[in-house]
């Protein structure tokens, strides 16, 4: 399909960070893009800065007049699979006659045309992909690049290229959508149990991340962290290499400690692919991200960057000017007396790794932990899991579960997942309580988690606190 012809792009959930690149994009290549979501976000307030209509009331009397002139052939109507199978709008573009594409599948569309690299795993997709697109940008070798986030270094979760074909997107694993693409490289992070109200079972999220590492093209790489204990494919006359932070692999890191607030670790190379050019011990790279998963990511983003044939110090470069990504170990404050870290954390292990990490970075100081769960089914089938991790924390306060797409499942609640917890000081709470809450606490490090809402009482928890 040749995206070119369209005149018009209407996407049915706009605001989401996926959605909203789209929308960038297209924007960006001349199109009339505009679309509906139910929220006025911050990221929907930005992309109508740009140009682009949102409307927020639901009901097919607020769509455009020129999107209901346009013939089939015109216009190109994306959604998102959080959007409501019921939704008036999706009804009328199926009666219409309308072919609708989700957002996987226009991705798809795009890296059929480019050399692609894919980040496929249940944690860490974003980050690698940030750090690996600004290694690139930073050494002047530019891709496009859809991220999962808001980079700081860019203030945007889109990067285009003015020149060159490599695409770096995150090779999403919910709803399958991943098996949209047919990448040149793919990285797999992580392949923790997720998303089981679309998967069968952990047996059938691995099958499907076999299936999607068959896919890579012929002569292409594919990248995978060393604990991952899954026999993939290797690509057809290309290779198959491992990295870790915790053990030796083809790429690895080692002697990691933190030293005035950042990471500092060695790397090692011990398989080179034919025709690289790359000094096999890189030593002292600097790195802001806190935690030994983050030095993992970096280590994969440096592996692709060496493989693309930069330098040892395009890479050290790249890695010691990378600012991080909106919510995700989001420092806002950081003195002696107060710090205050926000994170979309919201996978038992994704919650482990930032409050280890928290610990890490911030010895000997007492960690208060607002977690936000996400998903009644998620919070169901983690239970357990999610309460070992959030027992780390020397005082916890759990907010209700933050519903997205779901009813609620009776008996899952903030109160079970409580009673599960160990903490020697734990409490429920409610979003409007919450900054009531934490004023009337003597707070050390705070660490806010969540992937719902709970990003909305960032800034009015920093401002309190400050």
């Amino acid at each position: 399909m040749n995206l070119d012809l369209y005149k018009h792009i209407y996407l049915i959930g706009i605001g989401g960070i996926g959605m909203s690149a789209l929308a960038r994009y297209f924007n960006a290549r001349g199109k009339h893009v505009c679309g509906y979501d139910k929220v006025q976000s911050a990221l929907c307030k930005e992309l109508e800065s740009e140009g682009i209509k949102i409307h927020y009331s639901e009901g097919i009397e607020h769509i455009p007049q020129a999107i209901k002139d346009a013939t089939y052939n015109e216009i190109l109507v994306i959604y998102t699979p959080a959007i409501p199978a019921n939704n008036p709008e999706l009804d009328y573009f199926r009666e219409k006659g309308f072919k609708l594409h989700k957002r996987a599948e226009v991705l798809g569309m795009i890296s059929s045309q480019s050399y692609t690299i894919a980040v496929a795993g249940t944690h860490g997709k974003t980050t690698t992909s940030a750090i690996l697109a600004h290694i690139l940008y930073n050494a002047g070798k530019q891709s496009t690049a859809f991220l999962g986030g808001i980079s700081r270094n860019y203030n945007t979760n889109l990067l285009l290229a003015e020149k060159g074909n490599i695409l770096i997107v995150e090779a999403d694993e919910y709803d399958r959508s991943f098996l949209q693409l047919k990448p040149d490289v793919a990285i797999i992070t992580s392949v923790d149990a997720d998303h089981l109200d679309i998967y069968e079972d952990k047996e059938d999220l691995h099958k499907t991340f076999k299936q999607f590492a068959s896919q890579i093209k012929q002569k292409g790489v594919l990248l995978v962290e060393e604990s991952i204990a899954i026999d993939f494919p290797t690509p057809e006359d290309g290779a198959k290499l491992s990295y870790s932070a915790l053990s030796k692999a083809d790429y690895y890191a080692e002697n990691i400690r933190v030293k005035e607030g950042k990471m500092l670790f060695d790397m090692t190379a011990l398989d080179i692919l034919p025709g690289m050019t790359y000094e096999k011990k890189q030593e002292d790279l600097e790195f802001i991200l806190p935690g030994v998963h983050n030095v993992s990511n970096a280590v994969a983003a440096s592996a692709v960057a060496c493989y693309l044939g930069l330098s040892c110090e395009n890479i050290m470069q790249g890695l010691s000017t990378f600012e991080g990504i909106n919510r995700r170990f989001d420092v806002h404050i950081n003195s002696k007396e107060l710090v205050y870290v926000d994170d979309y954390a919201h996978h038992p292990e994704e919650v482990n790794a930032t409050i280890n990490a928290a610990k890490q970075l911030f010895p000997e100081r007492e960690i208060t932990v607002v977690f936000q769960p996400h998903l009644f089914s998620r919070t169901q089938d983690f239970a357990q899991e999610f309460a070992d991790s959030l027992s780390l924390a020397d005082q916890l306060i759990l907010l209700e579960i933050y519903p997205a797409r779901e009813e609620p499942i009776e008996g899952v609640n903030a109160k079970m997942l409580l009673d599960l917890c160990t903490n020697p000081k734990k409490e429920t709470c409610s979003k409007e309580e919450l900054l009531e809450v934490l004023a009337g606490e003597k707070l050390d490090v705070l660490l806010t988690l969540g992937a719902g809402d709970i990003g909305a009482l960032v800034q009015p928890i920093k401002h309190m606190l400050n």
